[in-house]
């Protein structure tokens, strides 16, 4: 062999030997892309359990932020007595503005942050809701004052409409279709036990503490959901077509229409329905919603899109929204003179006895939200207001003999009527939204709430005080009612049960209209066609 034969096989040789150790080296390399193979499906695998602990841990921000907010409001109440004796008020008068005034600014604001959440996003919104409600809390606890602590309810208030304007939001938007209703029912859940739990909760911290703890609870709790959501919340960006610009005259207007409107419903009973000052507010709202009306069908990027309005699902869905909180808000101020003045309960038992409702809702909510994902809502929100209805011309038959069982199951066919009828509504309301107007979808959803059950106070209070419930009742828990005859006394509980019925019967009124709104809404499906190009 020459010299050039000789090299030319040395070479190859060499070539074989790196291009094999290489191949040595590398091999385990290759195999565990090759046990990948395709990269695309490890990759689609990591993103697949990202997006499942983000949507859980969404929903359970969501949760938590709705628990605080709805158990703030119902052990404020629980307190009020207490306050008035710090400050040497009565509990009417300047001291109902810690409620009203906390009402008032949620439902004027909103719409606009609703809007701002599609805007700049829901991340923002929510995490600067918890600080403002925060901020607020602990300025409520250490006010020196009736005044400044009205004040601090109303800063407190912005945080809690920050708060209630994107939470759905942030469940609907993250949550596939087929998961969004028991998404949505555990929220639900949550929100109930809130509402159940606040007056045990107050009276406890009222009772061993002072009222101040009753706002300084919120802070721990809202920072641990604050540093939560700042770690773990996760919020996708979708790409918009062109910047959208935010609306400030239609913010001020809407703002001023609403708050002039929660603010004339909440005191009209106080001041007179015919007075000044309940014509003026309820006058200024008129004035101011219509305006709005007209200044948002005439601006390119409005705080409220009256097109959404006009989808025949989310208009119906949120119009059986606002009956069922008219119709299912005032038994639970209504039941607890029922129970004190007439019945003579202690608040203990009062509470105990108010539990079958909330807890029946807790139960059968996110079961109609999964039933719902399984085969639509058509049907579940309509049999739910049925069972409502029901439920509140049951509870209009008690007297002042009703045994105690009776009193529960009939509490318990109105929570399971609630429960039904919720998370579908909810869920269709928000499903008949486009991506882009969750937070204004979410926005609405909340006004209504809070409209609904302002209006339900007003309205079904002034049936109850008119007839004489109010009155009565107050004479038969009072110390003098001891000395009266007993034909008085029966003739003040006639009177009270009388009303009592009367009001109940106005509530039955309010969930019977709600089961032809709810039916009249039409097919869920035929939404879903038009939003389904919007969601992807």
């Amino acid at each position: 062999m020459d010299k050039e034969q000789r090299h030319t096989t040395y070479r190859k040789f060499e070539t074989f030997r790196v291009n094999g150790a290489a191949h040595a080296i590398t091999a385990p390399i290759r195999a565990i892309q090759h046990t990948a193979h395709p990269t695309s499906v490890q990759t689609g695998k990591l993103q697949e359990l990202q997006e499942q602990t983000n949507k859980w841990m969404i929903l359970v921000l969501a949760a938590a932020s709705s628990f605080m907010t709805t158990l703030d409001s119902s052990i404020v109440n629980i307190g009020l007595p207490s306050i008035a004796r710090t400050f040497h008020t009565g509990i009417g008068g300047a001291t109902e503005w810690i409620i009203i005034g906390y009402l008032v600014v949620i439902a004027a604001v909103l719409l606009t942050f609703g809007r701002l959440a599609d805007i700049i996003g829901r991340k923002s919104i929510f995490m600067t809701g918890l600080v403002v409600f925060i901020l607020g809390s602990a300025l409520s606890g250490l006010a020196p004052s009736l005044l400044l602590l009205i004040l601090a309810r109303l800063f407190q208030g912005l945080g809690g409409a920050l708060i209630f304007s994107v939470n759905v939001a942030m469940i609907t938007s993250t949550f596939p279709s087929h998961e969004r209703g028991l998404a949505l029912g555990l929220n639900a859940v949550v929100v109930a036990l809130g509402v159940a739990a606040g007056p045990t909760i107050g009276g406890i911290i009222t009772q061993y503490l002072t009222w101040r703890w009753i706002f300084y609870v919120n802070v721990p709790i809202c920072l641990l959901v604050l540093l939560a959501a700042f770690s773990f919340y996760r919020e996708p960006h979708p790409r918009r077509e062109q910047r959208e610009r935010f609306d400030p005259l239609g913010a001020i207007v809407l703002a001023i229409g609403l708050a002039a409107l929660t603010l004339g419903l909440s005191f009209g009973q106080e001041w007179g329905w015919l007075s000044a000052g309940t014509l003026a507010a309820l006058g200024t709202s008129l004035l101011m919603l219509s305006v709005g009306v007209y200044v948002e069908s005439h601006v390119e990027h409005p705080i409220l899109n009256l097109g959404l309005l006009s989808n025949r699902v989310f208009a119906f869905a949120n119009i059986s929204f606002v009956l069922c909180m008219m119709a299912l808000f005032a038994p639970g101020f209504l039941l607890p003179f029922y129970f004190e003045q007439l019945r003579g309960f202690s608040t203990i038992q009062t509470g105990l006895m108010l539990t079958p409702l909330p807890l029946m809702l807790a139960i059968f909510a996110p079961l109609s939200g999964s039933l719902a994902d399984r085969w639509g809502s058509r049907w579940l929100s309509p049999v739910g207001l049925a069972l409502a209805c029901l439920g509140l011309f049951l509870l209009s038959q008690l007297n002042a003999q009703t045994a105690p069982w009776d009193i529960i199951w009939r509490l318990a066919v109105t929570g399971i009527g609630q429960g039904l009828f919720m998370s579908p509504n909810t869920r269709t309301m928000m499903g008949a939204a486009p991506r882009t107007a969750q937070g204004e979808a979410s926005g609405l959803l909340a006004t209504g709430r809070v409209l609904g059950q302002s209006m339900s106070g007003a309205l079904v209070g002034t049936a109850f005080a008119a007839l004489g419930g109010a009155t009565a009742g107050t004479l038969l828990s009072s110390p003098q009612a001891h000395n009266l005859p007993l034909t008085s006394i029966i003739a003040l509980q006639n009177t009270f049960v009388s009303s009592f019925h009367a009001a109940l019967l106005v509530c039955a009124a309010f969930a019977a209209l709600g089961i032809f709104t709810a039916l009249a809404r039409g097919n869920e499906a035929a939404v879903k066609k038009v939003n389904t190009p919007q969601t992807h």
